[in-house]
């Protein structure tokens, strides 16, 4: 059981005795198919403790990208204990405070929060990782696509009942995963949203960077951007884009954006699809409609729309 070697964990960790008071306290969020509990020894500080399972491959890869970003100066949890042969660590508890959880606060009150998301995302784009450190697969044209088949078998056959056997081919879809794929320059988070950026002390912490790999940064720009958690309107996007050019000094090229934006959020859909229909989840399907808000909006007006619109509508 998990709990249970967490529990272990946290007694190897501080030499604690069989009989001292642990309190457990699981964390319910995400969907990375990890076990994530707060542990709380009696008179000890807090820890999280996650465990995982290898089932996805990136799992593996959560301890040596922990260790990677902190070494290059980056924002994360710091990994107090780990133990890879029984897949578990204990994780600086930096509080349950994230971007999601202040989604309804003035745009004011999170302007500061998001600056500090920003220079996190500038900081990554100039960290360049050891020739054999061992990075998830690269974001090249095989990915998107495989992102592109996640929406039309989760989304678009299982949600919405259609035939996605056009949208295979469609010439439209292949050019856009061909020219997203075309080159690969930065690091991303590749899940660069809401509930993976921790506030402490007014700062902003990176959490679920275990997909971190090289690909175009505006990827991650456009899912903070068109976040369906946070359902940000067109003006505050506008505001978000000047704080990133005020932190970086430079906007991304607009056709460039919209189209990260638009692959992202056909992975999202096809993610909510699957969590909702294959395990049950409905707090995802209650973002949906916001996703496909967003992307009849970043398509409209473009070669996207002729093949996805009547789709969306």
């Amino acid at each position: 059981m998990p709990a249970d070697t967490l529990l272990t964990a946290v007694r190897a960790h501080l030499d604690l005795p069989p009989t001292h008071k642990v309190l457990m306290e699981p964390i319910v969020k995400g969907a990375s198919g990890r076990t994530i509990i707060r542990i709380k020894p009696e008179d000890h500080g807090t820890f999280i403790g996650v465990h995982y399972t290898l089932e996805r491959s990136d799992n593996a890869n959560f301890l040596p990208v922990a260790q990677f970003l902190k070494s290059a100066g980056l924002n994360i949890p710091e990994v107090l204990y780990d133990n890879i042969r029984r897949h578990v660590a204990l994780v600086e508890d930096l509080g349950d405070v994230d971007l999601h959880s202040l989604k309804d606060e003035p745009f004011e009150v999170r302007e500061p929060y998001y600056r500090s998301v920003f220079a996190q995302l500038d900081a990554l784009l100039y960290t360049r990782p050891p020739k054999d450190f061992d990075l998830q697969p690269i974001f090249d044209e095989p990915l998107y696509r495989w992102e592109q088949e996640y929406f039309f078998e989760h989304f678009v056959e299982t949600h919405l009942g259609k035939d996605a056997s056009k949208l295979r081919e469609d010439p439209i879809l292949l050019g856009l995963a061909k020219r997203l794929g075309a080159t690969a320059p930065h690091m991303v988070h590749r899940d660069f949203q809401s509930q993976n950026i921790l506030i402490h002390d007014e700062t902003a912490y990176l959490i679920d960077f275990q997909g971190l790999r090289m690909g175009r940064q505006e990827y991650d720009i456009a899912s903070l951007l068109y976040d369906p958690y946070m359902n940000h309107s067109a003006e505050e996007r506008e505001k978000l884009l000047d704080i990133w050019e005020d932190v970086c000094e430079e906007r991304p090229i607009e056709p460039i954006l919209k189209d990260c934006a638009a692959q992202r959020l056909m992975q999202a859909l096809g993610a909510f699809a699957n969590l909702y229909h294959n395990e049950g989840n409905e707090w995802y399907a209650e973002h949906i409609p916001t996703a496909v808000a967003f992307l009849k909006e970043v398509i409209a007006d473009t070669p996207l729309e002729d093949s996805l619109g009547s789709v969306l509508d």
